[in-house]
């Protein structure tokens, strides 16, 4: 018998671990897989290091939680100045794409300026209704503009989703509108800055981004079940039973970081209601392809490509320049995602055939001038990426919500919270969980 049981160990998972841990509980953290990690597992090959589940940097406008994560990695932490691109029309523009506009021809400057000045005058007057949908909410705050060229071109690639059926609730607090002063300093090339919290970033030398999980989970190994994916959830009385089918397992409490999805369809005499909110909850999928070159590539962090024509990437990203340690010598490392939903066109494509284009793109970028210089494909699949706002996300959240509460069932982290958190938001829910615990 244990007193708290966490399902998953990610991120959210480990952390939760340790903190607990640290207050004297008794946990038991049952991972699925054959180790912990999550979206921040890291792949060696060919002595190359890989984050498979996407490009991971660590930076947050919350310094406690910065502090942590940089004290876990100690002297395994190297620091880097944010060297990021947008490829707009064969230039790479400053990111963030307003901060940029002094780089673009002489009309889209033009025409981004002037509606963003437009629309922000309209704003302050009271001239313009407030945005219904997440499309309405960029045209609200960045103008026509910069909305047409750049972001929603951008967020229909990666969102795979319309985004007027998309809610804009989720991007009030995390995109600001950007102050008239930076917009108009931007156009006539005064040098600004955006995202000012991501200028300066901090990774691993070594191990990746698995190796913040390792730091993490360094105190509370022995608490960790590998392999052991949940597949039945009762409640009983004074606690759950878990079972992966094969073994069973009393807890006290239950702590869910897994997918709402999973965990719903693993739980007993769930209510169809419950059952049919929970399936209404949308989400992105995420292949990351991985290539390893002989050779330089640009001094870049990572590079947008909203385009279609570039390639079905959403982003490029260059873990060499993170670390020196995550290439072999005389060799550098791109990372390429591309995200999709279950049953669409990408999902269709097979993995070989995923790599050849996503190649077949980076030559044609100039990122790889000789295809011959490659050394190292692969790929890897995450099924849960990305967070769907839709219209209905607010209703079904709190359906599925309330019933684990009336389970007793916490859920904590980003896909059992099912909100777009960033690796400092799932240290933060962690935090903020664990302060409440008894």
């Amino acid at each position: 018998m244990v007193k708290v049981a966490i399902l998953g160990g990610g991120l959210t998972g480990v952390t939760l671990a340790r903190l607990l841990c640290g207050r004297s509980h008794d946990v038991v953290v049952l991972e699925g897989e054959d180790r912990c990690g999550g979206l921040c597992r890291t792949r060696v090959e060919n002595g190359f290091t890989f984050d498979t589940g996407g490009s991971h940097v660590i930076f947050s406008r919350d310094t406690e939680v910065l502090k942590f994560l940089i004290d876990l990695l100690g002297t395994n932490t190297i620091r880097r100045r944010r060297k990021t691109k947008i490829l707009f029309r064969d230039r790479y523009v400053k990111y963030p794409f307003e901060n940029g506009l002094y780089q673009l021809e002489r009309e889209d400057c033009f025409r981004c300026l002037f509606e963003y000045i437009r629309s922000y005058i309209a704003a302050e007057k009271g001239e313009l209704p407030a945005p219904k949908n997440f499309r309405e909410w960029m045209y609200f705050t960045f103008g026509a503009g910069i909305t047409d060229l750049y972001l929603l071109p951008y967020n229909e690639k990666i969102w795979k989703f319309p985004p007027e059926r998309m809610s804009a609730h989720w991007v009030e607090g995390r995109i600001p509108r950007p102050p008239p002063e930076d917009i108009i300093k931007s156009a006539i090339g005064i040098e600004t800055e955006g995202y000012t919290h991501q200028l300066f970033f901090s990774y691993p030398r070594r191990g990746g981004i698995n190796a913040l999980i390792e730091a993490m989970v360094a105190p509370v190994r022995d608490r960790i079940r590998c392999n052991f994916r949940v597949r039945s959830i009762e409640r009983v009385e004074g606690g759950f039973i878990l079972s992966d089918g094969k073994e069973r397992i009393f807890a006290d409490r239950c702590i869910s970081t897994i997918p709402l999805h999973a965990l719903i369809s693993s739980c007993h005499n769930v209510p169809d209601r419950v059952r049919n909110a929970c399936m209404d909850l949308k989400f992105n999928s995420l292949y990351s392809v991985l290539v390893g070159i002989e050779g330089e590539v640009p001094p870049y962090s990572w590079v947008y490509t909203h385009e279609r024509g570039r390639g079905l990437f959403n982003r490029i990203s260059f873990p060499s320049n993170y670390s020196p340690e995550a290439a072999p010598a005389g060799c550098s490392s791109i990372l390429a995602e591309i995200t999709f939903r279950c049953g669409d066109e990408i999902d269709r494509m097979s993995e070989e055939a995923i790599v050849s284009h996503v190649v077949d793109g980076l030559h044609g970028m100039g990122l790889i001038d000789d295809p011959s210089r490659i050394v190292h494909t692969s790929i890897s699949r995450q099924e849960y990426a990305y967070v769907i706002y839709d219209l209905d996300y607010q209703k079904n959240i709190a359906i599925v919500r309330e019933w684990c509460r009336t389970q007793g069932i916490d859920l904590v982290g980003r896909f059992s919270q099912f909100e777009y958190l960033n690796m400092d938001g799932c240290v933060r829910s962690a935090i903020d969980f664990v302060k409440g615990f008894p």
